[in-house]
């Protein structure tokens, strides 16, 4: 769409709601009005539920100095803890974030702490919501219970949130007055209960892009059937979501990472971004870390690079299959060590395309920035490797009018965070029918999204000028792109256990720098032999990496943070228990 229609990032102050520039209505700034007021009708109470919706990008009053560490896109929880990335930088640069990394972070570490307080600030909000919508008098069932069914969404999906990151975290609906209470108990049930409602009262489609559909409440709810191993239950939702008819992958794999066709047809979730609207707080804030250094894109600052383990997944055999258990023995050529000004030639051996989207690497396109420019590009590549992330990245071309014309970076842009894709929902569903026993369908599964990834019209491709990028492409692709589908004699099919690491393997391929990684190797139970393995192998080359390990127990969720713990005490005692080993 060439006009973008957000969500407003209403922030709560002092008890009233301070408006952003637009709205889903468009509407101009209202100014700061009173609960009371925001409760009296429909549009003040859906205001409310505006002001809900503006946490979904992880940006929250509590935390301005810190919009990183509480990113939607989970960069540092998800990709960096999972191993698809490196912090990135130099060494000296936002440290907090190398214990995360090395899973030996304590509870004093601000990153999770900006995570625990944006999202129960989320959640309060979604509970003021439905406080001031049950009072509500002159609006029909329907109307109130829609709006109801969108704040018990976001309500469900912030606790989510939290259980990813925390696992013990209290539950917080709107009964609820004193706020000092334990985290001693399962939430996922009430997190399922929330989402239950959504997804049996929201309609498959919302006349304004960014509001919670059923789709995405029945997505969400999948994902936690799935880390209950409830297979049946997952796969009942995830079906329903396949058969809707609503959704569809992109021809080009590509465009989910292209601002100016945000909201497509694979869009289940995805947070509402814009810039040039008098503030930069929508403006993709919690990834403007995330671009190349120097004369690169965005100008700032050398974060979330890809690890060579990520982009040595992409390597496949003549058949286009990939490696799924010896990945890692051969690396994709890299220009590590070399000037920017030294000689070099890309890896010649075949690759699964979906590379070249996820990473940039030295000799190939960079969007229509130009060649990737190696060590140029890199603050310390000693430190952080040879790549740059590519996802979050926009258009040189698109300077100006989707990017921020008056931020401290112009990494400030419109591209949304895309939070659920529907080829994340086909990889879920494989997850699911493989439990169950059905190979074959969980195959066909896996082919929908390699189909896509197979397309020509979706590789990247060389330069009509290699002199001058903004001419556009050739139809040469980049590099010896190679990529199939599974045959129906494939071994990666023949049994469940082959068939999990084949449907384990594609979601790394697929949904890479994402911020899911670590979430489904904590999930899927093997994420200190996945992670201590990774750790080994990657301090080779990145030494700061040298004794880091994963433990099991411990390293899969991340310790309640010290002043959270301290708000929670009644009489010098804290009603929160901190989580194992710390």
């Amino acid at each position: 769409m060439n006009r973008k229609t957000i969500i407003a990032t209403s922030a709560l102050v002092l008890g009233g709601v301070v408006a952003c520039k637009d709205s889903f209505l468009e509407q101009k700034p209202f100014g700061a009005v009173n609960e009371t007021t925001l409760s009296a009708n429909l549009t003040g109470a859906d205001a409310l539920l505006i002001a809900a919706y503006s946490n979904l990008d992880g940006f929250s009053s509590w935390d301005n100095g810190n919009p990183w560490g509480s990113a939607a896109s989970n960069w540092v929880y998800g990709s960096i803890k999972g191993g698809d990335a490196y912090k990135g930088s130099e060494a000296n640069d936002q440290p907090d974030i190398v214990p995360l990394e090395r899973h030996e972070e304590n509870a004093n570490n601000p990153y999770p702490e900006a995570k625990w307080n944006t999202y129960y600030d989320g959640i309060a909000r979604a509970n003021q919501t439905m406080k001031a919508l049950k009072s509500l008098q002159g609006v029909t069932d329907a109307v109130k219970n829609g709006k109801i069914a969108e704040a018990r969404f976001l309500r469900g999906f912030y606790h989510y949130e939290l259980y990813k990151v925390f696992k013990n975290a209290p539950y917080i609906d709107e009964t609820v007055t004193e706020f000092r209470i334990p985290n001693d108990k399962d939430i996922l049930p009430n997190i399922q209960a929330d989402l239950q409602f959504a997804a049996q009262t929201l309609p498959l489609r919302q006349s304004e892009v960014g509001r919670a559909t059923k789709g995405a409440a029945q997505t969400v709810l999948g994902i936690t059937y799935l880390w209950q191993q409830k297979y049946a239950e997952a796969k009942t939702q995830f079906d329903a979501v396949i058969n809707s008819g609503v959704y569809k992958l992109n021809a080009a794999y590509g465009d989910n990472f292209d601002p100016a066709k945000n909201n497509s047809s694979e869009s289940v979730l995805e947070v509402q971004q814009a810039v040039n609207i008098g503030t930069d707080d929508q403006a993709n804030n919690g990834d403007v870390l995330n671009y190349p250094y120097g004369a690169g894109p965005g100008g700032c600052c050398g974060f979330h690079q890809p690890s060579q383990n990520l982009v040595n997944a992409y390597r496949v055999d003549a058949n286009g299959l990939p490696f799924i258990t010896t990945f890692n023995d051969v690396n994709v050529k890299n220009d590590e060590g070399l000037r920017s000004t030294d000689p070099f030639t890309p890896e010649a051996g075949p690759l699964d395309p979906r590379l070249d989207w996820t990473v940039g690497r030295r000799g190939i396109p960079y969007l229509d920035w130009g060649l990737h420019g190696g060590t140029a590009w890199q603050r310390d590549a000693a430190y952080a490797g040879p790549y740059s992330p590519k996802k979050n990245v926009y258009y040189k071309a698109q300077e100006g009018t989707l990017t921020s014309a008056s931020g401290w970076t112009k990494g400030f842009n419109a591209n949304n965070v895309k939070l659920i894709r529907y080829a994340d929902v086909l990889l879920l569903a494989a997850e699911a029918e493989v439990e169950a026993g059905s190979l074959a369908r969980a195959r066909d599964l896996v082919n929908q999204v390699r189909a896509r990834a197979a397309n020509p019209a979706g590789f990247v491709r060389t330069y009509a000028d290699p002199r001058d990028p903004s001419k556009g492409f050739s139809t040469t692709p980049a590099a010896n792109y190679v990529v199939k589908e599974y045959p129906a004699a494939s071994p990666a099919f023949a049994t469940k256990d082959a068939a999990r690491e084949a449907v384990r393997f594609e979601r790394r391929l697929e949904l890479g720098m994402e911020g899911h990684r670590f979430f489904d190797l904590v999930r899927w139970g093997v994420a200190d032999v996945v992670l201590n393995k990774y750790l080994t192998e990657e301090a080779r080359r990145r030494t700061y990496l040298t004794g880091a390990r994963f433990t099991k127990g411990k390293s899969e969720w991340r310790p309640i943070p010290t002043r959270v713990l301290t708000r929670s005490s009644i009489d010098g005692q804290p009603t929160l228990k901190q989580n194992p080993g710390y």
